[in-house]
């Protein structure tokens, strides 16, 4: 079968080399060295590596590819105004880590440890983004239906997880005379107001929140065409992504202002989407589709590093 561009980047070995170097190019662009926003750039290398290590112990891609990590680098290159943004950068990754350990209890019932590390990592990510505990409900019924991995011990051992960045972060706050911080910290989650206040975005976020949508759509509507082909497994990890996706769109359009902590979520997933959907297509239309869309993106990189 003829190998198209979008294929024989997908393979080939150099692909991910390359986009290191791009990242940390874009990355020192956008001033990390003047900012000093080294610990988000460590953050971007680890998330970058994890999400190799997501697509490679769980197969996402039937064939040998690095466009996985390729993609997320792409994306989060692009969202170049989430740089200095140190909470943004620690929620993307807990989330990945949240992925890379929840994803080993597929169809055991007897890991509480599994489930107890994978909802521990939203606790923390919780203490930079307290709202990423509305998805935890939802997780629960993904835990349940796709992992099949969902016992009244699983589910405690998840609360345990929750919990546990708080019992260390409740001593920080009595020492430090800052109780009353703690329970407003909490008291955001009750603060579903101002919704659909859309002038918190500028034309930076605009534009990326659209191209990732898009990207997003492309891989979703792949993927509900072709999961066939893949094993149960995957497409029940498939699913999860294209959830978790939606809810966070919807999430979005409801309090914009929660956008800079929810789009590295929406990256991570998408990342796994769009990276499918070039690897494992091969026709003209898709191959002009992926050289569009590098394009896009490049462009919305150049124009989010301008002022």
């Amino acid at each position: 079968m003829k190998k198209r561009i979008q294929n024989r980047l997908a393979e080939s070995r150099f692909a991910f080399p390359v986009m290191i170097i791009y990242g940390i190019a874009v990355w020192l662009g956008a001033g990390t060295v003047t900012e000093g926003a080294y610990l988000q750039l460590a953050f971007f290398m680890a998330s970058t590596l994890l999400m190799m290590m997501l697509n490679n112990t769980n197969s996402l891609i039937r064939i040998y590819s690095r466009m996985v990590s390729c993609s997320f680098v792409a994306m989060t290159c692009a969202a170049t105004f989430l740089f200095s943004s140190l909470e943004s950068c620690a929620t993307g990754m807990c989330f990945i880590l949240f992925y890379l350990s929840l994803l080993r209890s597929y169809q055991d019932k007897r890991a509480p440890g599994i489930a107890f590390y994978s909802f521990a990592c939203l606790g923390i990510a919780s203490l930079f983004f307290v709202q990423i505990l509305y998805f935890v409900p939802f997780l629960w019924i993904l835990m349940a239906s796709n992992m099949m991995a969902l016992t009244h011990r699983m589910f405690w051992a998840t609360v345990l997880g929750l919990v546990m960045p708080y019992w260390f972060a409740v001593g920080y706050y009595v020492v430090t005379n800052q109780f009353d911080a703690f329970i407003d910290h909490f008291a955001e989650l009750a603060q579903f107001e101002p919704l659909l206040q859309y002038e918190a975005l500028d034309i930076h976020r605009i534009a990326t929140f659209g191209l990732v949508v898009l990207l997003a759509v492309i891989g979703i509507i792949h993927y509900m065409r072709n999961s066939y082909q893949d094993k149960i497994r995957t497409r029940m990890i498939f699913e999860m992504f294209i959830t978790v996706d939606i809810l966070s769109f919807v999430f979005i359009i409801l309090q914009p202002q929660h956008f800079d902590n929810l789009l590295p979520i929406i990256i991570v997933n998408t990342s796994c989407l769009f990276a499918h959907y070039v690897a494992l297509t091969r026709t003209w239309l898709t191959n002009v589709t992926f050289i569009v869309m590098c394009l896009a993106t490049l462009g919305l990189t150049i124009f989010n590093l301008m002022p």
